[in-house]
């Protein structure tokens, strides 16, 4: 298995053309429901294709099946790169890829029957979790194996990320995912009630704390620096940047349980936290967007690092706005609407998803040995179609939330409800269209970067790594 090369580029390339793949498929399945929101009846009352079997189908397949294979893909390159050394095992490696890519097709053929456990990013049923769980442990022992056997000293910052990632979510995943199994397809939870509530926020959050935050922050600290050609800006910040965050970020859980049954004190511990979470989150941000010093010319030319870098401004956005939202008087008028909406999708299409598509584009000419990519014209449009369609996205979902929240409790003189629930639904249903119209755009993007990935690779030799290279 490419045993001539010094590093493992097979599985990266792999999981790179699957990032773009699966990209493809989570975004469309993303538009189908945006669409029945719009019209119910595209559903053709097949219950399979239900807009609550599908937006599973949807969250799994973008988070987990673009995203994972995103970091897959980086993790896999940076650690190689920056410890001058070849993955721990070839064999491990190749397993995590098939393993993964497995664990995304039960996904998509459990969740559209319906089979799903109810719990949020933790649908699927317990053999495929402990399929997930093999895969993790065969991950963990490549990246954490490969730092071992570094030819280095010192271990990248961007390693660090990547090691808390990984090391973090096996915890979350195992702890979360313990269930009693009844049948192959049906399991309840070990734990009840509240406390079941608790440890499914503890888990979702902080699957969106390191899965979808520290895990692209790796990827941050080592293809900003190289797209832009410059040093990050401070080494010390990203260090601490480190450290705050994930010693933070575990506690922050709760925010998602206010004004419910978990007790009062629990709910304000998580609001405290968030609120701390400001600051190493826009520490990063910072320490992202100030490695451009000296070089914001760059940002004329080349849209590839304008991804990169508009990707920090919408998780510096997305990480004033989640501690915003977790305070209590605040949250007493999004809680519930499509506002939580809008600030989910501009982390995830924002921060996740152009920071993703800006280390493909790094990555796909350097793996199959190319100039750069087919086409310079075709990135920089599908930066200007993803940036529109997320501004029309989380716009028409900000205020559709507030008026939401404004309309659920306006009351009468004598008490009573102003609103009913229908009226607010009628005074949505534009900003759906809106809504819809944004991710057609991200879509189109994704395709035209699909497209553009495919002439790159097509009849090109893989890229070979001579011993010689540098990090």
């Amino acid at each position: 298995m490419d045993t001539t090369e010094t590093y493992n580029y097979r599985v990266v390339r792999q999981f790179a053309i699957m990032t773009v793949v699966w990209g493809v498929v989570g975004l469309l399945v993303g538009v189908i429901i945006a669409a029945q929101l719009l019209w119910p009846q595209l559903n053709f009352d097949i219950p399979w294709l239900t807009y609550s079997r599908l937006r599973p189908l949807h969250t799994n397949a973008v988070i987990f099946a673009f995203g994972g294979s995103a970091l897959f893909a980086t993790s896999y390159y940076v650690v190689q790169r920056t410890c001058q050394t070849r993955l721990f095992s070839d064999g491990l490696a190749a397993f995590t890829f098939w393993g993964w890519n497995l664990v995304i097709v039960l996904a998509a053929i459990t969740l559209p029957l319906g089979i799903t456990t109810s719990k949020e990013y933790a649908e699927l049923e317990w053999p495929i979790d402990i399929l997930i769980t093999l895969v993790w442990v065969a991950y963990a022992v490549v990246f954490f194996g490969t730092i071992l056997k570094r030819k280095v000293k010192h271990i990248y910052v961007a390693n660090w990320f990547y090691g808390a990632f990984i090391l973090t979510v096996a915890v979350l995943h195992v702890v979360n995912s313990a269930a009693l199994p009844v049948t192959l397809t049906k399991s309840y939870s070990v734990y009840a009630g509240a406390i079941d509530a608790m440890v499914q926020w503890w888990y979702g959050h902080n699957a969106v704390g390191f899965f979808l935050t520290a895990g692209f922050l790796g990827m941050m600290y080592y293809f900003v620096p190289k797209q832009a050609e410059r040093p990050i800006y401070s080494y010390r910040l990203s260090v601490v940047h480190f450290w705050a965050l994930i010693s933070t970020y575990m506690w922050a859980g709760p925010h998602h349980l206010h004004y419910t049954a978990l007790p009062d004190w629990a709910q304000s511990l998580g609001m405290v936290f968030s609120l701390i979470l400001l600051a190493p989150s826009w520490g990063g941000m910072i320490n992202g967007i100030m490695t451009l010093s000296g070089a914001w010319h760059k940002l004329r030319t080349d849209p590839i690092l304008r991804f990169l870098i508009v990707s920090l401004s919408f998780y510096g956005m997305s990480t004033f706005e989640g501690p915003m939202m977790s305070i209590k008087t605040v949250n007493s008028l999004s809680h519930y609407t499509d506002w939580t909406i809008g600030h989910v999708h501009s982390g995830a299409l924002g921060w996740v998803g152009l920071v993703s598509m800006g280390s493909i584009y790094f990555l796909i000419p350097r793996l199959f040995n190319r100039e750069g990519m087919y086409s310079t014209r075709l990135v920089e449009l599908h930066f200007w179609t993803a940036t529109i369609g997320i501004v029309l996205y989380i716009a028409a979902m900000w205020i559709a939330g507030v008026m939401q929240g404004l309309m659920w409790r306006a009351v009468n003189e004598d008490g009573t409800l102003t609103y009913s629930f229908v009226e607010s639904l009628e005074a949505t249903y534009p900003y759906y269209a809106v809504r819809l119209a944004g991710g057609v755009l991200y879509l189109f993007g994704m395709l035209v970067m699909a497209y553009n990935v495919f002439k790159t690779i097509s009849g090109a030799t893989p890229a070979r790594a001579p011993a010689t290279q540098a990090a």
